[in-house]
């Protein structure tokens, strides 16, 4: 005898709708499924992870980098600077042995001159003053040469100065002593 009833109809419809075998066979794709999705939601955090935090260590080096090349820019723009002070202006252009311009003349729309001019003015060398470039302030070490140092007052070639007499100068600028200006026309 058959313990399980046989049904007719629409309950016959609904019974084939359900599995009638064991339910491991059905669940099995489903389970792995989930587990493929979890696994590969996990795997793609740590990809994720892993690609944010290079990021980070690239923009903490691009940091660095910006900071080291904006420290050079303004040791550079400081250099520029110490090169283009009148004092340093001034001092070049002595040594290519220019002098300070003398009063200048205007001539007006008519024609006529306004003003005297008179020819730059020789100036001795005695006189100038000893403006030196800022890099040149900073003390430098002792250095040992085999040649004494001159002890006349003789000019030296290079600065038309006379050299010194065994006494160490000054670190810094004497500011007793005036400094011609230029006068150019127009300013």
């Amino acid at each position: 005898m058959n313990r399980k009833p046989e049904l007719r109809g629409r309950a016959a419809r609904l019974a084939r709708l359900f599995p009638t075998g064991s339910g491991q066979a059905a669940r099995t794709p489903f389970v792995l499924l989930v587990v493929l999705l979890l696994g590969g939601g996990l795997i793609g955090l740590l990809v994720l992870n892993s690609a944010l935090s290079e990021g980070s260590f690239q923009l903490d080096d691009l940091q660095k980098d910006t900071k080291s090349l904006t420290d050079e820019e303004q040791a550079l723009q400081r250099d520029v600077d110490a090169y283009s002070a009148p004092d340093a202006l001034q001092r070049r252009a002595r040594e290519l042995g220019m002098v300070p311009g003398g009063d200048p003349a205007f001539l007006n729309p008519d024609g006529t001159v306004l003003g005297v001019p008179s020819a730059a003015a020789e100036q001795s060398s005695v006189y100038a003053p000893v403006i030196r470039p800022p890099e040149a302030l900073v003390p430098e070490p002792a250095e040992t040469s085999p040649e004494p140092a001159p002890t006349s007052a003789e000019p030296q070639p290079s600065t038309g100065q006379p050299a010194p007499t065994g006494a160490p100068e000054p670190a810094t600028e004497s500011a007793a002593q005036p400094t011609p200006t230029s006068t150019i026309p127009g300013r």
